[in-house]
């Protein structure tokens, strides 16, 4: 242990000799940060509680355990860090108020480090779902900080990982006091790889236990309003689409508006910067198309398909959707989050890609609430099927929230677990 984490601490001093004079050069705002070079003048005090995610998806999932914590711990000093800047951007919206302190995490270099730990003087580190990070973990081990992995899932291709270079996974998992994973089958993948059973429990998916405001008729209005839709459209929203799924959902829905000229493809890639090359795949397949922002900005309907190229609006945006599809899942990206459609009452089309939700995609499909689709031909099937029976589209968008409801719960067994070493840290 002691020369593996010599041996990486020097690795990154190397890196960090040849790469600090190109970044400082580029004046990269979010690197100098994560440098932690310059820290908030806020005092944390002691034993506090340090809950790290990597991105925008794990912050979402870590919004229940906030509350969780908050409400079982309301004294407690919560320090939140996330990985990325769109990580960021959503915490400070999402979490801004439900923590005390938010802050980038730094790089896991010996020297970043320090300067970090000694600052949050955590009690115990709570790791949400992925962004496990040695030196990090070495330190904390050293300084007798607990560190648990909550919401725990091992993609095939992790474990695959995994299980090649098994001399170092198994020392990094071995950092670890606790992993809470999502499943049966993922705590299965973890004593393949040689962690102890004692140091394992399968509680569930905490993101079952996000608060799904649902949509009410005033919200409706507004966003009918906003989009230039009339009432009485049929909607279908793809959500985190990715290079190479586009195309295909607009193959179909060409298809589709010969049969349903009233229907609207709302498509909000997962990143935006990717907003023009998707405007531009639309319109060259001769389709009414309009970005968002120039919606708002110059009032410009009709269109037969929208591009959304802003953030943080997906999660609602799906309530106005007849049909949905999580996208991510017709590339090998391993699929979104399918419960935000889905607590709408929303039909769940996704493609053969979801290993990053593969228990949470089977139940779904076998509750009746999600149907997966292979390419453009299935998909048109299955929505001009949905939409010629309504019956048969409000039963499966009933399935899709009852299955929502039906696994909520996750959040109380992980406070079980966590309680004990939260207070006695």
């Amino acid at each position: 242990m002691p020369k593996f984490s010599f041996l990486y601490d020097f690795a990154w001093s190397l890196f960090l000799i040849f790469s600090l004079p190109i970044f400082f050069l580029s004046r990269d705002k979010w690197f100098y940060e994560k440098l932690a070079v310059k820290l908030p003048p806020v005092p944390t005090g002691r034993k506090n509680i340090w809950i790290h995610a990597l991105s925008v998806g794990e912050v979402m999932s870590a919004i229940p355990l906030v509350d969780g914590i908050r409400k079982q711990y309301p004294s407690r000093t919560i320090v939140f860090t996330v990985k990325t800047e769109h990580g960021m951007k959503i915490a400070r919206e999402k979490l801004g108020s439900k923590v005390d302190i938010l802050l980038p995490m730094p790089l896991d270099c010996w020297w970043s480090i320090r300067r970090v730990v000694n600052y949050v003087r955590p009690s115990i580190l709570l790791l949400v779902e992925s962004d496990i990070w040695p030196g990090l973990l070495s330190f904390l081990k050293k300084r007798g900080v607990k560190a648990i992995l909550i919401n725990g899932r091992i993609s095939p291709r992790t474990f695959r990982a995994y299980r090649r270079f098994w001399f170092l996974s198994r020392r990094m998992l071995d950092y670890l006091d606790m992993c809470l994973m999502q499943s049966e089958q993922d705590k299965v993948m973890l004593l393949k790889i040689g962690m102890k059973s004692n140091k394992l429990a399968a509680v569930g998916n905490i993101k079952f236990d996000m608060e799904w405001k649902p949509m009410d008729e005033k919200e409706r209005g507004y966003w009918l309003e906003r989009l230039r839709l009339k009432t009485g459209s049929r909607i279908w929203v793809a959500g985190s689409t990715h290079e190479g799924e586009e195309g295909v959902l607009l193959e179909a829905f060409k298809m589709l508006k010969d049969i349903f000229p009233d229907l609207i493809l709302i498509i909000v890639p997962r990143k935006t910067t990717r907003s023009g090359d998707v405007y531009g795949l639309s319109v060259g397949m001769g389709l009414e198309t309009v970005l968002l922002s120039d919606l708002e900005a110059d009032g410009k309907p009709p269109y037969q398909v929208l591009i959304l190229d802003t953030m943080g609006e997906l999660s609602r945006v799906y309530g106005l959707g007849d049909i949905s599809f999580v996208g991510g899942s017709m590339v090998p990206v391993g699929g979104h989050n399918l419960l935000e459609p889905a607590s709408f009452g929303c039909p769940v089309l996704f493609g053969k890609y979801t290993y990053n939700f593969h228990l949470m995609s089977q139940l779904l499909i076998k509750a009746g609430g999600g149907q997966r689709v292979y390419g453009a031909e299935e998909l048109f099937v299955m929505v001009r099927r949905l939409l010629s029976d309504p019956s048969v589209l409000d039963q499966m968008g009933a399935r899709a929230k009852e299955f929502v409801e039906k696994h909520k719960g996750a959040v109380e067994r992980v406070m079980e677990y966590i309680g004990d070493y939260i207070e006695t840290a």
